[in-house]
C-alpha cells in the first residue's frame, strides 16, 4: 500500500498506542499523548505513572489540548490525502459541567425542555465520560423530578416521547443508593407512583412509542429497587406486583417482561413480597407465558421465580389449578438448560410432597412428568438432582409402579 510507504513524523505518533493521534493532549509530565489512549491509562490503576518518563500521575491529571500539533498533524493528512490518508476531524472540547447545569436549569422552561432533553440524551450516547459529568452535574436527581412531574400530565404522543426521553437519560447515567436516600419518603413514593402512572395508562401502550416508554419505566423501576432500602422492599403495595405481573400479561415487550421476571425473583426473599406475587395471580401468567413461547434466558428466569412461587402452598395450588401446569412443566424438562431443569426438578419435587392428591399424582404420571423425573436418574446431572427425583419417585412408586416408564432397578439405586 501507498500508505505503508509514508514516512510519519514521529512526534506525530502516540507512545501508548503508537497511532497517529487524533486528539492530542499534553500531560503535566510535558509528554504528548492521544486523549483517548492517555484517558484510558489513567482510569487503569489507583496509583498511574506517566507511559513515558515514569513520574507519577493522578487521575485527575490536566490534559492540556496540544492545537499546535493537531494542526500540524492534520495539515500533514491533508498533504498526504493521495495516500489514502483522511483528514482528522477536529475533535470537539471535552463537556464542561457549566454547560449541563445550564441545559438542566432550562428543563424549567415549557418552551425549551423538549430541545435540553433532546441535548442530554445526544450527550449521554457519545462517552463515558460524559455519562459521569451529567451525574456529578445532577442529571440523575432532575431527570427524577421531571418524569414525576410530566407522568401527571395527559399521555399525548409528544408528552410520551418526553418521559421516554427522560427515563433514557436516566436509565444512562444510573440510578444510585445515594439520590434514592436524598429524596424524602414522599419524593421516592411519588417517583415511584410516577412510573406507575406511565405503566397504568391505557393508552400508552398502542404503538412503538408508547411501548417503549413502557419498557423504559419497568427498567428504571427495577434499577430503583436494586438500590432501595430493606424497610421499602418490605412494605412494597400489593398494587406493585399486580402491576408487575399486568407487565407480563400484556407481554409489553420481552426485554420489559425479563426485567420485570428478574425483579420478582429478587423480591420474593423480602416480607410477605412472596404471598403478594402469589395473590396478584404471577403463577398462571407465568404458565401461559411459558406456553406461548420466550427465549432461553426469559425460560431460565421463569422456572427461577416459579420455583419461588410453589415453595408456599397457594402458590402450588395456583400451578396445579391450570390446566396446562403440572404438563408444562414437565414438558420443558430437558429443552431449555440444565438450570431449568434444576428448578424443574424441584418444582415437582415440591408438588410431590406437600401437595399430591390422588388426582395429582395420577396427573404427573399422564403427562410425563414421571418420565422425565426417570429420565433425570439416567441422564448425566447433578447428585443433589438425582437424589430429589428418586425421593418423589419412590413416595409414590405405589401408584407409579404400574407405569412402564417406572423401571423398578431405578428405584434400588
Amino acid at each position: 500500500m501507498e500508505y505503508e510507504m509514508l514516512e510519519i513524523p514521529q512526534y506525530f505518533i502516540c507512545p501508548i498506542s503508537l497511532q497517529i493521534m487524533k486528539d492530542p493532549v499534553t500531560t503535566v509530565t510535558g509528554i504528548t499523548y492521544d486523549r483517548d489512549s492517555i484517558e484510558c491509562w489513567l482510569s487503569m490503576a489507583d496509583e498511574v505513572q506517566c507511559p513515558a518518563t515514569k513520574q507519577p500521575l493522578s487521575k485527575d491529571s490536566d490534559l492540556t489540548p496540544n492545537h499546535t500539533l493537531r494542526r500540524l498533524i492534520q495539515a500533514w493528512c491533508v498533504m498526504n490525502a493521495s495516500y489514502g490518508i483522511d483528514r482528522i476531524p477536529t475533535p470537539k472540547p471535552p463537556l464542561s459541567k457549566s454547560h449541563v447545569m445550564k441545559l438542566l436549569r432550562n428543563l424549567k422552561s415549557p418552551e425549551l425542555y423538549a430541545i435540553s432533553l433532546d441535548a442530554l440524551h445526544l450527550i449521554a450516547n457519545e462517552n463515558v465520560k460524559n455519562i459521569q459529568c451529567l451525574i456529578d452535574a445532577g442529571t440523575t436527581g432532575a431527570m427524577i423530578l421531571l418524569i414525576t412531574k410530566l407522568s401527571k400530565e395527559s399521555h399525548t404522543r409528544n408528552s410520551a416521547a418526553n418521559i421516554g426521553q427522560a427515563l433514557r437519560i436516566l436509565y444512562l447515567t444510573r440510578i444510585e443508593k445515594k439520590h434514592i436516600t436524598k429524596l424524602k419518603d414522599e419524593d421516592y413514593q411519588d417517583f415511584i407512583d410516577s412510573l406507575f402512572l406511565v405503566l397504568g395508562s391505557d393508552n400508552i401502550i398502542k404503538d412503538d412509542v408508547f411501548k417503549e416508554v413502557k419498557t423504559l419505566a419497568i427498567l428504571v423501576l427495577s434499577m430503583v429497587m436494586e438500590v432501595s432500602t430493606a424497610s421499602v422492599l418490605e412494605r412494597l403495595k400489593f398494587e406493585f406486583f399486580k402491576q408487575m405481573v399486568n407487565v407480563i400479561k400484556e407481554r409489553t415487550s420481552p426485554q420489559a417482561v425479563k426485567a420485570v421476571l428478574r425483579m420478582l425473583i429478587d423480591l420474593c426473599p423480602w416480607g410477605r413480597n412472596r404471598m403478594k406475587i402469589v395473590e396478584a395471580n404471577a403463577v398462571f401468567e407465568l404458565v401461559e407465558l411459558e406456553i406461548n413461547g420466550v427465549e432461553k434466558n426469559a425460560s431460565e428466569l421463569v422456572f427461577g421465580l416459579l420455583a419461588q412461587m410453589c415453595s408456599c402452598a397457594d402458590g402450588r395450588a395456583q400451578l396445579i389449578k391450570h390446566a396446562c401446569g403440572i404438563a408444562m412443566v414437565a414438558k420443558r424438562m430437558f429443552r431449555v438448560s440444565p438450570g431449568t431443569d434444576d428448578r424443574a426438578v424441584h418444582v415437582l419435587t415440591l408438588i410431590g410432597r406437600f401437595s399430591a392428591t390422588d388426582d395429582v399424582v395420577s396427573e404427573m404420571m399422564n403427562v410425563g412428568a414421571v418420565s422425565k423425573l426417570c429420565m433425570v436418574l439416567q441422564v448425566d446431572y447433578a447428585p443433589h438432582l438425582k437424589k430429589k427425583a428418586r425421593e418423589i419417585l419412590k413416595l409414590h412408586s405405589n401408584v407409579w409402579n404400574n407405569s412402564p416408564c417406572m423401571p423398578l432397578y431405578l428405584l434400588t439405586t
